[in-house]
């Protein structure tokens, strides 16, 4: 990898930079990225997490006592699109930061995007090339495979990115959510030309758009702006 492309990856975008919170990034999370992976996640409730959780479903017991998120919280993607945004309001609800025994009524609302963009302020932070990935998760038990976005890093002692996923890392997987194997993630241009030439079935996977080449090609253009480090969020 060019130290060229290693310094574009290791610059903040708008959606990355932590503005004054940087040095508390520094400060308040574990030096091991999986520990600090994991209290980020303890941080934030996943929106479809909340709505399951309010209508009855079980949900991991990781992800605390819903019922104690005050009935009005909705999602909060558009209120804190920026980690600057995030840690502002992550602070204010909580002077403490980052904290395991986060009361639920002080959690974010946020989807895997954010926590995805979070974990990528993180480790720039630190010095290291990181970037989002947008694509899809068959490790999500649904009835359809999700559109998720995840982080990878440049580890340079074996020369290769590092696929992470924070955003389920609370949860049991049969692999380590801080080092992915291969083909665990469903990266959207793979997943564009194999539906494209007959080899994946579209309809197994979820789709909020008029069509399923719809969805999958505003994955991909979600996926080309993150390898370019200037996210755009879909709609």
């Amino acid at each position: 990898m060019q130290e060229s492309s290693l310094n574009h990856y290791r610059s903040f975008s708008l959606f990355t930079y932590p503005g004054l919170y940087q040095e508390l990034l520094q400060r308040d999370l574990p030096a091991d990225l999986a520990e600090a992976g994991r209290l980020v996640k303890r941080q934030v409730i996943h929106k479809m997490t909340l709505y399951a959780g309010r209508k009855g479903s079980r949900i991991n017991p990781a992800n605390g006592d819903i019922s104690k998120v005050p009935w009005y919280r909705q999602s909060e993607d558009d209120y804190f699109p920026t980690t600057a945004a995030m840690l502002a309001e992550l602070y204010r609800r909580d002077p403490r930061g980052f904290v395991v025994d986060r009361s639920q009524e002080h959690k974010l609302i946020l989807t895997c995007r954010f926590v995805a963009i979070l974990m990528a302020s993180i480790l720039k932070s630190r010095g290291i090339p990181a970037r989002v990935r947008a694509g899809y998760a068959p490790y999500i038990r649904t009835d359809h495979i999700e559109d998720h976005w995840i982080t990878q890093y440049w580890h340079s002692p074996s020369e290769r990115w590092i696929t992470i996923d924070a955003d389920t890392s609370l949860e049991n997987r049969p692999f380590d959510p801080f080092d992915m194997p291969p083909a665990t993630f469903d990266f959207a241009a793979d997943v564009w030309l194999a539906v494209r030439n007959g080899s994946k079935d579209p309809s197994t996977y979820r789709i909020h758009g008029p069509t399923y080449l719809d969805e999958m090609g505003a994955q991909v253009l979600c996926d080309f702006h993150c390898l370019m480090n200037k996210y755009i969020l879909p709609q």
